[in-house]
């Protein structure tokens, strides 16, 4: 689950993202309007958290952007202005949820988890291959009835896997979905994490899920799923 958190409150936007990377969110920061304004139009994002008091770009102006081009992506106002005018303008911008400052990172939490569950149908909420069940809402990960802990970044990992079950990844498409970042071919993290997904995946069970593509990258999927 990947949430965008605009806020030009440098501490503030860090104890965000910390507080959603321990729950196993993927977030990105932009502490401009302009900047987020790119960012969102480049890449998926599940939820935005937005300030309204930016620098370059004004949070209502892009508001408005992004109910223009992306009006399903769920808005989640975060700001100083607690007046009722100002709830008013920005529920009919097309926020869909607004929380003054200060606040509670626990309702913070819990708002975000009723705005992906409104906004997702059941079956992208939960994602499953085989005995593999992913919620991306409750952020929990089952094997066979089993529940397994992953960090932040393996779950973001296998999630981006499950979301292309059957479908051949490379390495440079995890890169690039999974740590937002341009592909260096000197690096082995993608492997490395690879590795950690399988001893917390496959280890144990008669069925591996996660295959090696060689030459290619790699592939998530029991054998007569993949190959049906």
């Amino acid at each position: 689950m990947r949430i965008l958190i605009v806020e030009d409150d440098e501490a503030l936007a860090r104890f965000i993202r910390q507080g959603l990377e321990a729950e196993n969110y993927f977030v990105n920061i932009c502490s401009d309007g302009e900047q987020a304004r790119l960012t969102a139009m480049q890449s998926e994002f599940d939820v935005v958290i937005l300030d309204l008091n930016l620098p370059k770009l004004d949070g209502m102006t892009l508001l408005r952007h992004l109910r223009l081009n992306k009006p399903s992506l769920p808005v989640l106002v975060l700001t100083q202005r607690t007046r009722v005018e100002d709830r008013v303008q920005s529920l009919d911008t097309g926020a869909d949820d607004y929380l003054g400052k200060p606040f509670s990172f626990s309702e913070l939490s819990a708002r975000i988890r009723a705005l992906v569950r409104r906004s997702h149908l059941p079956s992208e909420s939960v994602l499953q291959v085989s005995d593999l069940k992913l919620d991306r809402v409750e952020r929990q990960v089952e094997r066979a009835g089993q529940k397994v802990d992953l960090t932040t970044k393996e779950f973001a990992l296998l999630e981006y896997l499950m979301r292309n079950a059957g479908r051949r990844v490379t390495r440079s498409m995890i890169i690039e979905h999974v740590w937002n970042l341009t592909f260096d071919t000197t690096t082995n993290v993608v492997d490395v994490y690879i590795n950690y997904l399988r001893r917390k995946i496959d280890d144990g069970h008669a069925v591996k899920l996660i295959r090696t593509v060689r030459g290619v990258g790699y592939e998530l999927g029991s054998p007569a799923e993949v190959h049906a």
